[in-house]
């Protein structure tokens, strides 16, 4: 398998017991390459192409990615949102713009991501004694519904459940398929 090769998986659930409902996966080719800041056009066509297979229409999705606190104010999180005209919030995992100062260490303590003046997002604490993430707006839901849903989504753990299913997902989807094109 060539690395312009990539892998999209998308798993509903069902709110707020988490049950999954779904799942989907997409395999292609990946046309632009990776350049900090622009993850959005690198990921979202094989996304959409996931997203296009699932039976049912989801109420909110969560990224794997920046919304809101993105260098431009639009990333992965917004266009995604955006173009499949659904709730979307980014949860990521590092930071990509901003300053804040860390959160309490008990699960649910969170502060405000800065740019400048700005709020950009929350630094949130899915789980006690462990590195928070970065939450962020992507399309239609508010930064306080965002920490809410995400904190929500979160069962014991430091991804929520829903980004840290599909990632598990996509990293076995690669190796099946390395295996089965190298033998």
């Amino acid at each position: 398998m060539s690395e312009d090769q990539g892998f999209a998986a998308v798993i509903l659930y069902s709110f707020p017991k988490l049950e999954e409902i779904e799942r989907v996966w997409c395999q292609g080719e990946i046309r632009f390459p990776y350049i900090p800041g622009f993850l959005a056009f690198r990921e979202i066509p094989l996304l959409l192409q996931a997203f296009a297979k699932l039976r049912h229409c989801p109420d909110l999705i969560l990224a794997d990615a920046h919304g809101w606190a993105h260098p431009k104010r639009a990333g992965l999180a917004c266009h995604q949102g955006v173009i499949l005209n659904v709730p979307t919030i980014g949860c990521a995992k590092s930071l990509l713009v901003g300053k804040y100062k860390l959160p309490g260490l008990k699960k649910g303590s969170n502060s405000p991501l800065m740019d400048g003046k700005e709020v950009i997002g929350h630094v949130l604490r899915t789980r006690t004694n462990v590195r928070p993430i970065f939450v962020s707006c992507g399309h239609r839901v508010s930064l306080a519904t965002a920490v809410r849903l995400t904190l929500e989504c979160c069962d014991g753990y430091r991804i929520p459940k829903p980004l840290r299913q599909a990632d598990r997902w996509v990293k076995q989807l690669r190796i099946l398929h390395t295996s089965i094109h190298n033998t």
